[in-house]
C-alpha cells in the first residue's frame, strides 16, 4: 500500500465515444500521483481496445476484465486490484475537472481517519438538461457548501458515487464493495452514515457529470424505481428508529402504502397520518389513515414523511417543527 497514491477505480461498460474523453480528463489532472485501475465489465463495443490502447501508453493505467457481470463485481476486482491508500471512483461516461485529485486528496491530507472527501458537481449534457437533473445538482451543492449530507440523507442520495475520495482503512470499515445492495453508491452512503464517518466538501467543481440516454441509471433495472424506498426503509430500521417513540408514516399515496407495508411485515408498530379528510378512518397493512393533527397528541414522534409534492413539503415541515418530537425526515 502506498501512502499517497490514489487509486482510481472505473468499472467500464460499453462507454463507446465517452470513454476516450474519460481517460483524457484523468491523464490531464494536475495531481500526477495516482494509478488508474479500470475493469471492462463484459462490454460488447470497443471499451476493452480502448483501455488497452492507453494501458499500452502509460504505466499508470491498468485494466482487467470482469469476471462475474455487473457494477458491484466490477468495482470489488478493481479494488482488490488497487495499491493506494487513497480510493475515488470515476464513471465511464463523465469528465474529471484538472484539479479534482488535487482538491480531494488536499482535504484528505488536512483530515485525520474517519472522513470523506467530496465538492461540488455539474451536470453537463450534448442536449439541454431536464430540470429535474438541475434541482438535484442544486440540492447536492447546497448540502456540500453548507457541510450538511447526511441530513438529508433518507431524501435522495446525498453523495454522488464518482466524486468521493476516502482512505483505503475507512472504506474498508463501512464493508467497501462487499453489499450487492443496488444502487451501490446509495447503499455506501447509508453505510458511511451508519458507521459515523463525516463529509468534508470543498466549495470547487470536482465532477463533471455527463447525462444522455445510454446513462445506466436510465437503463439498468437496479435503477428503476428511483425512490430506492425498500433501501431507506431498511436503513432508517437499523439507524434511526427508536422502538420508544410512536412512529409516524405521513402520506397515503404509493409511497406511503409501500412504507406501510414494509413496516406491517416488519411486525413494527405504526400510525399513518395523511391531510386527505376523504381518507380518513379508512386504511390497510393493520392500520387506519388519521386526520394528521393526530400527532400534537403523541409524545415525541418520529415521522416518516412520504408526499410526493414538492409545494406541500415546506408546510409539513414547518407544522412538525411546531409541534415538536423525536425527528422526522423526508423520503
Amino acid at each position: 500500500m502506498h501512502p499517497t497514491l490514489i487509486s482510481i477505480l472505473l468499472p467500464v461498460y460499453n462507454a463507446g465515444d465517452y470513454l476516450a474523453p474519460c481517460l483524457d480528463s484523468i491523464l490531464a489532472q494536475s495531481e500526477s500521483n495516482w494509478e488508474l485501475v479500470a475493469v471492462d465489465d463484459c462490454s460488447t463495443d470497443q471499451s476493452w481496445e480502448v483501455l488497452q490502447r492507453y494501458a499500452a501508453g502509460n504505466p499508470r493505467v491498468r485494466c482487467y476484465r470482469n469476471t462475474t457481470k455487473g457494477l458491484i463485481p466490477a468495482l470489488r476486482l478493481a479494488f482488490q486490484q488497487s495499491k493506494g491508500d487513497l480510493i475515488t471512483r470515476m464513471d465511464d461516461d463523465d469528465l474529471m475537472p484538472p484539479a479534482k485529485l488535487a482538491i480531494l486528496k488536499q482535504i484528505m491530507l488536512k483530515n485525520s481517519r474517519n472522513c470523506v472527501a467530496t465538492g461540488l458537481v455539474r451536470y453537463f449534457s450534448d442536449s439541454a438538461l431536464g430540470e429535474g437533473y438541475r434541482r438535484y445538482e442544486d440540492w447536492i451543492n447546497y448540502l456540500a457548501l453548507n457541510q450538511n449530507h447526511f441530513s438529508a440523507i433518507y431524501k435522495e442520495c446525498p453523495l454522488p458515487s464518482p466524486s468521493w475520495m476516502m482512505r483505503r482503512e475507512d472504506l474498508l470499515d463501512v464493508g467497501a464493495f462487499d453489499s450487492d445492495t443496488y444502487p451501490e453508491d446509495y447503499d455506501l452512503c447509508f453505510r458511511l452514515y451508519k458507521y459515523g464517518k463525516r463529509i468534508i466538501a470543498a466549495p470547487e467543481v470536482v465532477h463533471l457529470w455527463r447525462d444522455h440516454p445510454g446513462r445506466a441509471s436510465r437503463t439498468e433495472l437496479p435503477y428503476a424505481d428511483n425512490t430506492f424506498l425498500d433501501l431507506k426503509l431498511r436503513y432508517f430500521v437499523e439507524i434511526d428508529y427508536q422502538p420508544q417513540h410512536p412512529l409516524v408514516i405521513w402520506g397515503a399515496g404509493r409511497k406511503g402504502k409501500a412504507a406501510a407495508q414494509f413496516l406491517s411485515e416488519k411486525m413494527i408498530p405504526f400510525h399513518w397520518v395523511c391531510d386527505n379528510p376523504r381518507k380518513w378512518g379508512k386504511g390497510m397493512f393493520g392500520a387506519v389513515w388519521q386526520d394528521y393533527r393526530v400527532l400534537s397528541s403523541l409524545e415525541n414522534p418520529q415521522v416518516i414523511i412520504l408526499v410526493a409534492a414538492p409545494d406541500e413539503q415546506p408546510g409539513i415541515a414547518e407544522f412538525l417543527s411546531e409541534i415538536g418530537g423525536q425527528g422526522y425526515w423526508f423520503c
